[in-house]
This record gives structure tokens, C-alpha cells and sequence, in this order.
């Protein structure tokens, strides 16, 4: 196996998580239902998570958030992510003001760009420039909300958008909770940099190894925040890895080939190439591309290695999951989403959130409330 990353490489100004501290850790999922995704955020506050996004698959996210914010008190709730090209600025601003509204302030606006097949062909609608249309629709809403807030007449004109009329009977006025923060999710150079520049956080995507959030997203991240002249402001950086976790080998193998699946779809995206070239593994993309482009899907999971699947994911039993975590990303992220297995009960899927946040502030055992000792012993091929 490679050399793992110099984790010595974290910038210190960017990394603002330096120090003894606790993660948030969040709770993620694909619902197919509206009902199922605020089942699953009522859940994930019972069990003690901090957040809960809402992804946008099968559903609509700002729906399901409503739901989300109705049944839950004090979970944090966001759009993991909401497509924004498939919306406007304005129509983005105003579901997240309602948002952060019935929430009572819980709402983070969770922004990505998709990519161009989905743009154009699912959504029908314009794709160019992805990073620098990005960076417009967020100083569009923010421009918006600020009209809002202060009264003041509303005037974006951009390259991608204008909004230059607000009549006061459209005008919902100052949100008494403030306006929500938003976070970008991406992987390339450019949307990254964007996301430093003008968003709150950064969502990486479960398509990002820890030497690649290291070596590229981190740094990247920093120039964006010193292009815009907010590099001492404190930025959310949020973790997503793949996660499989069981009890037996079996549980185990069921959950590898699923995830072998999703990591040889990501890798097939063109978008997602830099990841793959980093760790020197480029002629894989070019393989599961061939594979889409003939039809031949079935055949994606069996081009994934077991060196790749575990660049990638997390293998192991929950407890082992949750060590694993904190020594990949406990210095990089501010935030967390950690999936549990099914059939595990509430109380052990608590107890690891508690020893996840124990860990990442360096709690140990003798404080009497974490675990530091894995329930079963890892079955992650890493050893």
C-alpha cells in the first residue's frame, strides 16, 4: 500500500478546528419519500446527531427540509445538496428565508452544481461556466437578502443573473434569525476556490480520498478564503466518506459491493477525474467511462480494487468506523456524516456519536464517557 498523506500539511489558517474541540456530526441518506426523509431527521435528533441534510435524489430538498424543521426542535437542518442551476437566485433566497424562519435559525443553505448532462438533459436548463455561475447565484441571493434586510432597492446585475426588481408586496422583510449560512459542494479546483471565496463552508464530496482533501481541497479552500478577504472568518469544512459497517463478514461484503458500485460511478464522471489522477490512478476513468458510454453498467464495480475501495471508504465495525474517522479527518473537518448500519440499535449508535465527538476533542476513557476500544475487531483490509 502507498505511503498514507503528510498530515502535518493542514494549513493552520484554514484549519479551524485546530485544538480540542467536538465535531458536529450529521446524519445523511437517500429517502425516497418526503415522509421517510422527516422520519429520518426526527431519528437522527432522538439519537443525538447535531445535523441532518436533506439530498436531493428522488425528492425535493426544500420540501423536505419543511418537513424536517416541523418535526425536529433543535437538529440542525440543510439542503445537502439543493441543485441551484436548476433554480434561480431569487427562488433559492426566498425558500431558504422561509426555511430559516420555521426553523426558528436551524437552516443552512446547502448549494451544488450537478453536472452538465443533468443541467441540460434532466432539467433543461443553461449550462456554462459552472465555478464562475456559481459564484454569481451565491452574490445573488446574499444580494437579495440584504435588500430584504435593509429596505434597501435591489440591483444585481451579473454575467449569469439580474435581479433589479423587489416590490414591497413581494418583499418578506428582515429575517428575525438572521439569514442562513450556505455551504458549496464540489471537487474541482475552480468550484472549490469558489466556495472559499463567497460561501460560509464546503461540503466534500464522498468522492474525495483524505490525501486529496489534503493536498487540494484544503489548500485551494485557503485561496479562495484570502481572494476574498475572509481568512481569519471561521468556515465549515464537512467530511462525507463512504462508510461500511458490520458486525460479520458477510454484513461487511454486502456493503462493499454497493460501494464499490457508487465509487466506480463517480469515478466514471469526467468531473471527477482529479481525484483519481492524484493518486496516480487516471486509466481507471478512462475504463469505467468506456464501460457508461457502451451501456455496460454491470460491469463498473468489478474495475474497483481493494486498494481503491479503501482510499475511499471506511471498512469496518461501527466503533472501528468511528476511530477511523477521527484519524482520517478529525484536523480537516468541522463537521461529519456519519451513516449507521441498518439493525443497529439506538443506544450503540449513540454511544458512537458520543465517542466520535469524544475522540475529536480528546476525551478518553477515563473521562467515563467514551469508548475508545472497538466492540468487534476492525475488519477493515487496511488491518
Amino acid at each position: 500500500m502507498p505511503q498514507g498523506p503528510d498530515r502535518g500539511s493542514v494549513d493552520p489558517v484554514m484549519n479551524p478546528v485546530g485544538g480540542a474541540r467536538e465535531l458536529e456530526i450529521d446524519f445523511g441518506g437517500y429517502p425516497s419519500t418526503i415522509d421517510q426523509a422527516g422520519s429520518a431527521a426526527l431519528k437522527a435528533e432522538r439519537i443525538g446527531y447535531d445535523g441532518w441534510w436533506a439530498v436531493e435524489t428522488q425528492i425535493d430538498a426544500f420540501l423536505a427540509c419543511t418537513v424536517a424543521c416541523e418535526r425536529t426542535s433543535t437538529l440542525k437542518i440543510g439542503t445537502g445538496i439543493a441543485v441551484a442551476f436548476a433554480r434561480n437566485p431569487m427562488t433559492v433566497a426566498l425558500q431558504a428565508n422561509d426555511l430559516q424562519l420555521l426553523s426558528g435559525g436551524r437552516f443552512t443553505l446547502g448549494l451544488g452544481s450537478q453536472i452538465k448532462p443533468h443541467i441540460t438533459r434532466r432539467y433543461s436548463m443553461p449550462w456554462s461556466k459552472p465555478a464562475a455561475r456559481m459564484r454569481e447565484f451565491v452574490l445573488a441571493v446574499r444580494v437579495i437578502w440584504e435588500a430584504w434586510a435593509t429596505g434597501a432597492a435591489l440591483d444585481f446585475q451579473g454575467e449569469f443573473f439580474a435581479h433589479t426588481l423587489m416590490s414591497p408586496f413581494f418583499d418578506p422583510g428582515p429575517n428575525p434569525h438572521g439569514n442562513p449560512k450556505i455551504v458549496l459542494a464540489g471537487v474541482g479546483p475552480l468550484m472549490t476556490e469558489v466556495a472559499g471565496e463567497v460561501a460560509d463552508g464546503f461540503i466534500c464530496h464522498s468522492f474525495s480520498t483524505e490525501r486529496y482533501m489534503r493536498e487540494v481541497t484544503i489548500p485551494t479552500l485557503q485561496r479562495g478564503r484570502e481572494k476574498g478577504d475572509r481568512a481569519d472568518e471561521h468556515f465549515e469544512i464537512g467530511a462525507s466518506p463512504f462508510v461500511i459497517a458490520g458486525d460479520t463478514e458477510a454484513e461487511i461484503a454486502n456493503g462493499v459491493e454497493t460501494v464499490r458500485q457508487q465509487i466506480a460511478f463517480y469515478g466514471s464522471t469526467p468531473a471527477y477525474r482529479p481525484v483519481l489522477d492524484l493518486h496516480g490512478w487516471g486509466d481507471l476513468h478512462e475504463q469505467l467511462n468506456a464501460l457508461t458510454k457502451s451501456g455496460r453498467w454491470d460491469k463498473l464495480a468489478e474495475c474497483i480494487s481493494d486498494e481503491v475501495l479503501h482510499e475511499f471508504a471506511i471498512v469496518g465495525t461501527l466503533e472501528h468506523a468511528v476511530q477511523e474517522m477521527q484519524r482520517r479527518y478529525g484536523d480537516l473537518a468541522t463537521r461529519i456524516t456519519l451513516p449507521a448500519p441498518a439493525g443497529v440499535s439506538d443506544e450503540r449508535w449513540s454511544a458512537a456519536l458520543t465517542n466520535l465527538r469524544c475522540l475529536s476533542s480528546g476525551r478518553t476513557e477515563s473521562s467515563g464517557r467514551c469508548a475508545t476500544t472497538p466492540r468487534h475487531l476492525p475488519i477493515d483490509g487496511r488491518g
